[in-house]
Order: structure tokens, then C-alpha cells, then sequence
């Protein structure tokens, strides 16, 4: 983040990068904000339609983070379709699509290119209130700290990819990434609305 141009502050832009938050978030009226993020990476599962999912949840689970909701997102691919084949590319965009239709947002197109590693992600645009953005920034003691998957995860992935867990370690771990953060949101939601009435 260090080494992006400078730019000039506008008051429309509530969240850049200087809280190397998941997404920036721009408002557009008295009551929209416009979420954008883009997340993409390369496989850490074996299964195409699983990697899917987990690209897709962690790309639309960066809006939840903002207090947004998803609304339309664009698939990133690089991939070696000569070597890996066309099937492969299809079911892991089966299963991106699938997580999409789980968060109620729209595939609405995407870019590819052929590249010798595959990589997979989204750019998802979605709304928020504009006051009611939810930042890294800010927090207080005494503050609610929602932990929307279990600390660890990362340690286990690292492990797949060493053949150092066992295929239950892997099936657990698989499962708790292709979840989107829409639950842990929408009670962290809830419960900022009790605490206003």
C-alpha cells in the first residue's frame, strides 16, 4: 500500500486503502455506498468445484466485512486450459457460481487469460449504508469481536499443501473456508440495531 500514488482526499471516498481494509467503499447517495473489492489466489484444495467456493467466499466475504451486501461480481481467471483442460475451468466456475447464488449476488461477466498456474477470484461490488460501514479501524475496549471462522485455518491449509493432515483435518477445514461471512454479519448486524433502540 506503501508505494500507491498519493491521491487527493474526497469526501465521497469514506474507506481507500490507508486501512488496508478488505474493500473500498464510496458513497454514491445520502443512504448507498458502492463496496468494490477483487480477491483472487491459487488453488489450495485438489477439488475444482471446492476451490470455486473458496475463492468465491473469500472474495464476497470481504463486503461482509464492510457491513455490505453483495451484489454483482466478476470472475478473474488465469488458467491453462491446454494443459489442465476446459472441464477443470468449468467446475471450479460451477462452484463460484453456486457460493454467488448463496449470497443472492449476480455473475454479471468476467475476464480470463491463458497463464501456466491457475488462479482463481472475484471482484464483487456491493451496497452499504453509508454510516453504517463497518472499518479496521476505530474499535474500542469493551467492543464486540465477532470471529466469523476459527483461528487456525491457515496452519491447516499450510498443512494440506504439505500432506501433513489428515483427509478429516482436510474435509473440516475445506467446509469452514467455502463459508461465506453472510451469518456472522447479519448477527453482528443485529445486534449494533439492539443496541440502538
Amino acid at each position: 500500500m506503501r508505494l500507491l500514488p498519493k491521491q487527493e482526499p474526497v469526501p465521497e471516498l469514506l474507506v481507500g486503502h490507508e486501512t488496508s481494509d478488505d474493500a473500498g467503499v464510496y458513497q454514491l447517495t445520502d443512504s448507498i455506498a458502492l463496496i468494490q473489492t477483487i480477491d483472487y489466489f491459487t488453488p489450495i484444495v485438489d477439488d475444482p468445484y471446492m476451490f470455486g467456493q473458496i475463492a468465491a467466499a473469500n472474495a464476497l466475504s470481504d463486503v461482509y466485512a464492510m457491513g455490505g451486501q453483495p451484489k454483482t461480481v466478476l470472475n478473474i481467471v488465469g488458467f491453462p486450459v491446454k494443459k489442465l483442460g476446459a472441464d477443470m475451468l468449468s467446475e471450479i466456475l460451477r462452484g463460484a457460481g453456486d457460493k454467488v447464488k448463496e449470497a443472492g449476488a449476480l455473475t454479471v461477466g468476467g475476464h480470463s487469460v491463458d497463464d501456466q498456474e491457475p488462479k482463481f477470484g472475484l471482484s464483487v461490488t456491493g451496497i452499504v449504508h453509508p454510516k453504517k460501514v463497518w472499518k479496521n479501524v476505530g474499535a474500542l475496549p469493551g467492543d464486540v469481536l465477532v470471529l466469523t471462522k476459527p483461528i487456525g485455518v491457515g496452519i491447516i491449509t499450510t498443512g494440506i499443501k504439505r500432506n501433513q493432515v489428515t483427509e478429516k483435518q482436510e474435509q473440516q477445514v475445506t467446509q469452514i473456508m467455502a463459508s461465506l461471512n453472510k451469518v456472522a454479519a447479519e448477527v453482528l448486524t443485529s445486534y449494533l440495531m439492539q443496541l440502538q433502540m
